[in-house]
């Protein structure tokens, strides 16, 4: 017989839901969406680490050092210190996002519901998911090259193709990305593990590679692209900026993979080994490698991909391009599409179930990407380059995801203190369908930055934007939030 009353127990410190009618019946629940099992959450410190890893070594991390330094106006040591920096920052609300994810087993949406209510959620879900489907369309333009490069050194023939075997790449990858987040969090879980050792192990051949070619004192030396005697300040702090919006994303919807872990400790430490020491060093691989291509092979090239198949052992390419195709399949599926199947479900559950919204995923992220790939195919003919919108989207969404990280940190920790009625998070009688407090705080920010765009005085703000942001996201909130009263603790089970 069917309870009808959800329970809610607990074993230490972590909370499990025992789902009644009340939860079961109601249409904000799905099995997809449900709170993780305590005996599912089994990712210990070394799957979390694999997993940032995994995600870290990537075609658009390797390229950060020449963004910076193209973009930004940074030298080389100013470009790889932002970058450091930028992920010891990024790695606070990552781990503070990370905690409501651990602790009651629920994904990013579900979160979401606290702060910006039960139906209100799917707003700042939307704005991810957006995001995520457009990365994911970059990262599976990568792939696809790097699956067309392959096929190219083993088939004579196929080189001939050009663009349309570019295209072909593309589609072949874009299946592949999907079918192993369909399979589930496990295969993810799989996947990471047993990519990150093989791609520390390209990164490591690649320096060895290159590191006769390039003298690192002269590498630092180089002077940077800004007007002379112009401050670094205002630069670096752009820069850093968007450093910060490069991983602005997943300090929203961590907790998407933070309900596998088994426990607290397992999500810091995981994350603090994984994130910043393998975004600097690839990054600082990929200045190096950068600056050594046009010894290594008579042009400057900036991106791993295209660098390597300029060498002329068909044998060497083909065993280059399968591990990049590793590397971007596991950045791109944990990074781009968990993230957006998750949103998308939370818009109707009884409706929407993983595999559905993963497949609308990777249809939004092929029409994102449709401009790129019809270039390819020859069909169009455009000036504007994937590098540009790449380079742009750095600074411009970070400025949108900072207010929605600052709302849920205070929400989280500050309004609720660490206390959530998980059963209430499913149904549509304790939270409200729309919290007006969340998107007050979101918005105001919001349209601060759209305004200082056209305001030289106020420019700082939008340059700063991920800072500006969620600073001021989360005092409004919490302004608001006392204004009304609003209690401070929610029952933890009802």
């Amino acid at each position: 017989m069917q309870q009808i009353r959800s329970q809610v127990t607990e074993r230490d410190g972590l909370f499990e839901l025992e789902a009644g009618s009340d939860v079961l019946d109601s249409p904000r629940y799905n099995h997809d969406m449900a709170p993780t099992k305590v005996r599912e959450r089994t990712w210990n410190k070394w799957h979390i680490t694999a997993l940032w890893v995994g995600m870290s070594i990537c075609v658009p991390t390797y390229t950060l050092g020449g963004v910076l330094t193209a973009y930004f106006g940074l030298t080389v040591g100013e470009a790889l210190l932002a970058i450091l920096f930028a992920n010891v920052i990024v790695l606070i609300p990552l781990t503070l996002n990370a905690f409501p994810g651990t602790k009651y087993g629920i994904p990013f949406p579900v979160l979401l519901r606290s702060s910006f209510g039960i139906l209100g959620s799917n707003v700042p879900c939307l704005i991810r998911a957006l995001v995520a489907c457009g990365w994911f369309g970059i990262q599976t333009m990568f792939g696809g090259l790097a699956i067309h490069l392959f096929l190219g050194s083993v088939f004579e023939g196929w080189k001939s193709l050009g663009g349309t075997g570019e295209v072909i790449g593309f589609m072949i990858f874009w299946a592949l990305n999907l079918w192993v987040v369909i399979r589930g969090a496990e295969s993810i879980k799989w996947l990471e593990t047993l990519s990150a050792p093989l791609l520390v192990a390209v990164g490591i051949g690649l320096l060895v590679w290159a590191m006769p070619n390039v003298s690192m004192t002269e590498l630092l030396a180089i002077p940077p692209k800004r007007p002379e005697g112009a401050s670094v300040v205002s630069y670096f702090a752009a820069g850093l900026t968007a450093m910060v919006g490069f991983w602005a994303t997943l300090s929203l919807n961590i907790p998407d993979f933070s309900r596998y872990a088994k426990s607290q400790k397992d999500q810091i430490l995981g994350q603090i080994f994984g994130l910043p020491l393998t975004m600097f060093l690839f990054a600082s691989l990929g200045v190096i490698m950068t600056a050594a291509s046009v010894k290594l092979v008579g042009v400057t090239v900036s991106d791993p991909v295209s660098l390597i198949g300029h060498i002329q052992s068909p044998v060497w390419v083909a065993v280059a391009m399968a591990l990049i195709i590793i590397a971007t399949l596991s950045t791109n599926t944990a990074a781009n599409i968990v993230s957006p199947t998750n949103d998308f479900q939370n818009i109707a559950p009884k409706v929407i179930n993983r595999t559905k919204a993963v497949l609308l995923t990777g249809l939004v992220g092929l029409l994102l990407m449709g401009h790129e790939l019809l270039k390819k195919l020859g069909l169009i003919v455009s000036d504007v380059s994937l590098e540009t919108v790449y380079s742009n989207w750095l600074l411009g969404y970070s400025s949108l995801l900072g207010p929605i990280a600052g709302i849920m940190v205070v929400d989280y920790f500050l309004i609720k203190k660490q206390q959530l009625d998980l059963a209430g998070l499913y149904r549509d009688d304790v939270y409200p369908a729309w919290n007006w407090a969340g998107f007050l705080a979101f918005g105001v920010p919001v349209v601060l930055t759209l305004l200082s765009l056209g305001s030289d005085a106020f420019s700082w703000f939008y340059s700063y934007g991920w800072f500006t942001g969620s600073a001021l996201g989360g005092i409004i909130y919490y302004g608001l939030c006392v204004m009304r009263a609003q209690p401070s603790v929610v029952k933890s089970a009802v």
